[in-house]
């Protein structure tokens, strides 16, 4: 028997008892109040289902959505497939919706019938010195381009593309998290070292130090015995070149890299899931328009601010 049903003839017990010693004796048996017994005594018309819990849901909300925002909102959730959140909630808005990000990811909740997730067990962060200024820390990584993003089949002068392998570097500011990108045909130290002079000439900021993986196209210092005595990389060649300080994050751990990780599953849902590319400068073309677009893109982790946004404020306060 379910514990809905088991209430509703423990109540019925209590109504019996009620009508034989009374709501006090009854009120003291029951460990309830004489309010709960005349309530549940008035409410019994003898049949249990009256005496169920009954919903206690408002029959009106006020302060709800109104239909035309609900409509709204489906508008701009389907052009982002129904994943991007935050770009939904900042084209929402430019056209004047003007509820909390809380309420409008409640909404959409609701709208998509998520389904309840698993509780995490909480992890508890270490504590992390944040970047103070921008160009202080900058996070270096690579992304594979997926293999469905080159179209088949097509060929441009004397090279096939299908088939073949794309890289993207992707450079994060932690302080802004102003971000640059760049696709190569491999991920070699060479294509490196072409991605880092091609960052330090774009940013907007001085770059003091950067942080990579242990990759080989980063850093030679995991295939040989002793890493203080092994030749440096065109890569790490570069950033000694140009004064820039180099950490490496340690073995088997990516989340030390947390801020361009995220910034590649975010590139994988806003970019790559639509992709079709048919050279290496195609993709260049396409990935170069989003990755001006990118940087005007509100974040959560800005409090609801762009990128560039954050470096307007930054030298509006310190100026250059």
């Amino acid at each position: 028997m379910c514990i809905i049903t088991q209430d509703a003839y423990h109540r019925q017990r209590m109504i019996s008892y009620y009508k034989s010693h009374g709501a006090t004796k009854a009120a003291i048996r029951y460990k309830v109040s004489r309010k709960t017994v005349y309530k549940w005594v008035n409410r019994y018309d003898g049949g249990v289902d009256s005496l169920r819990d009954q919903s206690r849901r408002p029959h009106t909300s006020p302060k709800g959505h109104t239909a035309d925002e609900i409509a709204m909102i489906k508008r701009a959730m389907k052009k982002v497939k129904w994943q991007d959140l935050i770009l939904a909630f900042q084209r929402l808005n430019s056209r004047g919706y003007t509820r909390s990000y809380g309420g409008f990811r409640r909404l959409v909740s609701r709208l998509r019938k998520d389904k309840p997730k698993q509780a995490r067990p909480k992890r508890k962060p270490k504590p992390y010195a944040k970047a103070l200024y921008p160009g202080q820390k900058v996070q270096i990584d690579v992304k594979y381009v997926p293999k469905e993003c080159v179209a088949r089949g097509v060929m441009r002068g004397n090279n096939h593309t299908f088939g073949k392998s794309y890289y993207q570097f992707t450079a994060v500011d932690e302080f802004s998290r102003w971000t640059h990108r760049q696709m190569y045909d491999d991920k070699s130290s060479y294509s490196a070292k072409l991605f880092l002079e091609e960052f330090i000439a774009k940013a907007p900021f001085d770059i003091h130090l950067i942080q990579t993986d242990n990759g080989l196209e980063f850093t030679n210092a995991l295939i040989v015995a002793n890493p203080k005595t092994a030749r440096k990389s065109l890569f790490e060649e570069a950033l000694q070149t140009h004064g820039i300080l180099y950490k490496r994050i340690r073995i088997a751990t990516p989340r030390h890299n947390g801020k361009v990780e995220r910034m590649h599953r975010t590139d994988q849902m806003r970019f790559y899931n639509d992709l079709k590319m048919f050279s290496l400068a195609d993709g260049r073309i396409q990935l170069a328009a989003y990755n001006k677009k990118s940087n005007h893109i509100i974040m959560t982790a800005l409090g609801m601010k762009s990128p560039n946004q954050i470096l307007k404020e930054f030298w509006a306060i310190n100026p250059k």
